[in-house]
């Protein structure tokens, strides 16, 4: 891949790749580092890369697994020595910026409550159901494209979105969401 193909990949794709990386995080900022370190891993191999091949299957693949090893680093390090700011970042939210705009700001409120009541409901979600839904719904991938990139059955991906459906719906029933 030359350097044009890598910006019309990043053109074509960046914002769904950005998309999955800010829902993956949890929020904008840490998504956003998230993304960065994707590109930077994809532009390093970018000679390597084949344009003609599934190039947003593999930028997603290198976004879990860097968002994986950054988890597993920050386990570690809280192991050793606990660190009060998590509690500050965990109670942040991703805000959504896609929604139409309403005329009224009591709409404007209340779809934003919603987004991230539901927002909230899918990242408690256990990160095997987690990530097949980020990846159907914010990356716009078909099964087989997420099966391959998580080196899965195409039937157990089917499996794990039934089930994480199936428990945020059952969720929902038990909060009165009834949409």
């Amino acid at each position: 891949m030359n350097n044009d193909e890598f910006e019309q990949f990043v053109l074509k794709f960046g914002k769904d790749i950005l998309r999955f990386c800010r829902m993956t995080a949890g929020d904008a900022e840490t998504g956003d580092e998230l993304y960065q370190d994707t590109m930077l891993k994809l532009l390093e191999k970018k000679k390597r890369l084949d344009f003609t091949q599934n190039t947003k299957s593999y930028a997603l693949s290198t976004s879990i697994y860097l968002w994986k090893n950054k988890k597993k680093k920050y386990a570690n390090r809280m192991r050793l020595v606990p660190i009060d700011s998590m509690d500050e970042l965990s109670d942040e939210g991703y805000e959504l910026s896609d929604y139409e705009n309403e005329a009224s700001p009591e709409h404007i409120v209340l779809r934003q409550n919603e987004a991230d009541m539901i927002q909230g409901l899918v990242a408690a979600l256990p990160e095997k159901y987690r990530i097949p839904i980020y990846l159907y719904y914010s990356a716009d991938m078909q099964i087989n494209e997420i099966s391959e990139i998580l080196g899965l059955p195409e039937g157990t991906v089917k499996s794990r979105m039934r089930k994480a459906k199936k428990q945020l719906k059952e969720k929902l029933e038990a909060i009165g969401y009834d949409r």
